[in-house]
């Protein structure tokens, strides 16, 4: 499969002019609720199977592909997806290969707009955004996860060998410094040199997850998407050169945290929770900071606490001589409005922005996993309820 590495915007629209990205963690995370949450009284553990990818540990190399499906009908579109989750069932311990599929899958052409997930849209561009449709949306998402680039890069061709996909755009992405032994989070080191994690959600507390990831029963989403979750991806370039130029002081004005040890400011530790009400004026921890804008630490957005899946991804520089390395962001949430768009709107306007461009990629719904024992019927719930409307 070819990778696109078209420059992405021409002299880094003036090595980024404004742009935006964003959650609370050591760098940037880029992270609102249509007709209700879900059903409240739905128990945890609800019905529904989940994919590995999204709670499961993440490894040290990854890559993210988007496709457009080109299977002419129905049949050939279960055809697509039995054969990812084929594809999928072949990972070996610590791998995983996840599919989303995005909006435009709920056209006319396989009879499923009555069963698109209630709150799955295509990916609008916020106001600091700078998109190239190259780099955006798609009919489907594989999203490999593996130990080795290599060993991603072998998981991911063979999703693309699958009849009746077309790709649009492939990024890969890396784990610096990857630790994933920490209280049901995974910390990694961004190429701005903080830790992200710190923040973040504990994947291994299910009923943490039942309330914020997955998609239970209730609340209008059709029946067949309990288990599955939504998926935010955005691909985030950094402009290295100018970070680069700031002293270590500055960085961690922006940042909100410590650059040697991740601790908030004014803190000792990593896990010290910062002190936002003993500082109302920002003289510590700044107001315009990444950590406290993208978590503010107050009763409301707690309900808009993601579960980040980020790595990043180092490509070869631009026509302009340019380093293009970033940020392939990816987040789960079981409200994308409630969850990322709302923690997006609040990072508008943070120091952080004239450092990052986001300029591609999409909103995504990860299908609910295979039942057990029925390798390779992935899609199955979606399919079986668009046979009996």
């Amino acid at each position: 499969m070819t990778l696109r590495r078209r420059p992405v915007l021409a002299g880094l629209v003036g090595a980024f002019a404004a742009t935006a990205c964003g959650p609370d963690h050591g760098g940037p995370d880029r992270t609102g609720t249509a007709d209700g949450p879900p059903d409240p009284t739905a128990p945890a553990g609800t019905p529904g199977h989940h994919q590995p990818g999204v709670t499961t540990p993440p490894p040290a190399a990854a890559r993210l592909a988007a496709y457009r499906v080109t299977a002419p009908d129905r049949t050939a579109l279960a055809e697509v997806l039995h054969r990812l989750g084929t594809e999928a069932a072949r990972t070996r311990d610590g791998e995983s290969l996840t599919v989303s599929v995005g909006a435009s899958l709920f056209d006319q052409r396989y009879g499923l707009g009555a069963l698109r997930p209630q709150r799955l849209t295509e990916m609008p561009a916020f106001p600091s955004d700078v998109l190239d449709p190259a780099w955006c949306h798609g009919d489907l998402t594989v999203q490999v996860c593996a130990a080795t680039p290599e060993r991603a890069a072998e998981l991911a061709a063979a999703a693309a060998a699958v009849a009746g996909l077309e790709p649009l755009w492939q990024l890969p992405g890396f784990r610096p410094d990857n630790d994933t032994g920490r209280g049901g989070r995974a910390f990694t080191t961004n190429l701005f040199g903080f830790r992200e994690g710190a923040g973040n959600l504990e994947a291994e507390d299910t009923a943490l997850m039942d309330r914020q990831v997955w998609v239970r029963p209730g609340g209008g989403e059709p029946a067949w998407a309990a288990g599955g979750t939504y998926q935010a991806v955005r691909l985030i370039r950094f402009a290295m050169p100018l970070w680069d130029a700031d002293a270590v002081h500055k960085q961690e004005a922006v940042i909100g945290r410590r650059k040697d040890n991740a601790a908030p400011l004014g803190a000792t530790r990593e896990t010290d929770t910062p002190d936002y009400a003993g500082d109302a004026e920002g003289r510590v921890i700044p107001l315009d900071s990444h950590i406290r804008r993208a978590n503010p630490r107050t009763t409301e957005s707690d309900a808009n606490r993601i579960l980040r899946r980020s790595y990043s991804y180092r490509l070869d520089r631009d026509a302009t001589g340019n380093e293009n390395a970033g940020l392939l962001f990816v987040c789960y949430q079981r409200d994308l409005e409630l969850g990322f768009a709302t923690v997006q709107r609040r990072l508008q306007g943070e120091a952080l922005e004239r450092y990052v461009l986001p300029f591609g990629g999409g909103y995504y719904f990860t299908l609910p996993g295979a039942a057990p024992g029925a390798e390779g019927r992935l899609g199955d719930s979606l399919l079986a309820a668009a046979s009996i409307r």
